[in-house]
């Protein structure tokens, strides 16, 4: 991916002035919370299903072997994907003219009610092929809402957070993503240690979807109560709010757009490899139990979780650059190795690699949401981060299961998708090389794009 080595903060590069007043540490706390919450829920759903893939594949796809039907299942969940950008565009822009607070209110009502829904779908035992279609249905549902979460959620952080502590603060919302993964597998392991196989496959499935609900409307309550952005607020105080912000993120932020779509490649790629794949690669392909993939996806996410804020904060005193490029680095080297030393036949090895692994991710999540964000002016943040990310998410995230899954079936190597990682890593590396450092200690201390 080509991108303008001057690709750097809105305007042009020009300074942009400082929100009209610094907000109380209350008020940064709650407005952090609530945008963390949705990306819980959000991620909850997509670690549940992930972990229990290889289920719902007997459950809504019981024709062929085990093989087919994770790859049915891993297709439906890719599915979602597919319609992630046309959310972003519907929700980014949206809340580029009304606001992130209402937009991010609505993302959640739909996310929990689409989750919800497949929670209380018969199986296809029940209802035949309808059940399947009915999933897919769902799944879409689910995705298009998805498109609005992380721009609105990541924006409505970093409009608040104080200069010298953005980097920190907004990579909690993407630790509010791992929060979700960490308590979907949590979940799951539950489920593996209280019930057998045939009650998991029978109704136990359906308990994580249903968790949703009393989640989203915590979620919902907490955003209501959210007051609208300071930057946000003073642009239409101003009358400066976008008319056209789709058209004018386009036209005038497309090198924005392109740096985004590079840094979340890598983001996407791996985390939904290692986080999403890697469990029921462990149980389905190299003959672990459930018991020892959900154990390691539970200390995986516990290290991931304890990472992403201190390489958050790392960035807002050495610069985004350096961390991000970093783990790319590491990824190069690493990945490969750490995928066959997980097919060693070793538990505790397994687990050992799966962590390692979620180490090097975290050391990207912690600054990239900052880096994306700073990118864009307050006009045109929310869709033109949408916009760029949700391409990424929907062409190597979503996929990557189903890809790897492929690769693994194909090839007969188990290893082989450390490969993948390898590949989006060496993408982002050179996106990372040619986009102009964005943290204000590392530039010139101004804050995110506000007009």
């Amino acid at each position: 991916m080509s991108v303008d080595s001057k690709t750097t903060l809105s305007e042009e590069g020009r300074p942009p002035p400082e929100t009209p007043a610094a907000p109380s540490r209350a008020t940064l706390r709650r407005a952090t919370a609530g945008a963390t919450i949705g990306s819980v829920v959000e991620w909850f759903d997509v670690a549940v299903y992930g972990y229990l893939a290889a289920v719902l594949g007997k459950v809504f796809f019981p024709g062929g072997d085990s093989t087919t039907q994770l790859l049915s299942s891993f297709a439906v969940f890719g599915v979602a994907f597919v319609v992630r950008p046309l959310g972003g565009v519907f929700f980014g822009a949206l809340g580029d003219r009304i606001g992130r607070q209402k937009t991010l209110a609505w993302v959640i009502i739909s996310v929990s009610l689409a989750t919800l829904g497949i929670g209380l779908l018969p199986s296809y035992e029940t209802i035949g092929v309808l059940a399947p279609v009915l999933l897919v249905v769902l799944r879409l549902t689910q995705g298009f809402s998805a498109g609005g979460e992380m721009g609105g959620a990541s924006a409505f952080v970093a409009e608040y957070a104080p200069a010298k502590r953005r980097g920190y603060l907004v990579s909690l919302v993407e630790m509010g993503c791992i929060l979700g993964f960490l308590l979907g597998s949590l979940v799951v392991l539950l489920l593996n240690l209280t019930l057998t196989s045939d009650q998991i496959h029978d109704w136990g499935w359906r308990l994580p979807f249903l968790l949703t609900a009393p989640l989203g409307f915590i979620g919902l309550y907490i955003r209501n109560k959210l007051e609208e952005t300071p930057e946000f607020a003073a642009l239409r105080r101003e009358g400066k709010v976008a008319k056209n912000p789709l058209l004018e993120s386009i036209t005038q932020h497309w090198r924005a757009i392109l740096s985004t779509a590079g840094y979340a490649l890598f983001q996407n790629a791996a985390l939904y490899v290692i986080l999403t794949f890697v469990p029921s690669h462990q149980e389905g392909e190299l003959g672990y139990t459930a018991t020892l993939a959900s154990v390691s996806a539970v200390v995986t996410m516990t290290v991931v979780c304890v990472m992403i804020p201190a390489m958050g904060a790392l960035s807002d005193t050495v610069g985004r650059r350096p961390v991000l490029a970093a783990s790319c680095v590491l990824a190069l080297l690493f990945s490969y190795p750490l995928f066959m030393l997980m097919d060693s036949g070793n538990a505790a090895l397994a687990v050992a690699a799966h962590c390692a692994l979620g180490m090097i991710l975290a050391v990207f999540l912690g600054p990239t949401l900052a880096a994306m964000n700073e990118l864009f002016s307050t006009r045109v943040r929310y869709g033109g981060f949408s916009l760029g990310y949700n391409f990424s998410v929907s062409a190597f995230g979503g996929t990557a299961p189903f890809f790897v899954t492929f690769l693994v079936a194909r090839t007969g190597n188990s290893a082989s998708p450390g490969l993948y990682v390898m590949a989006a890593a060496l993408i982002t590396l050179l996106v990372v090389a040619t986009t102009q450092e964005t943290a204000p200690r590392k530039r010139d201390g101004a804050r995110p794009g506000a007009d």
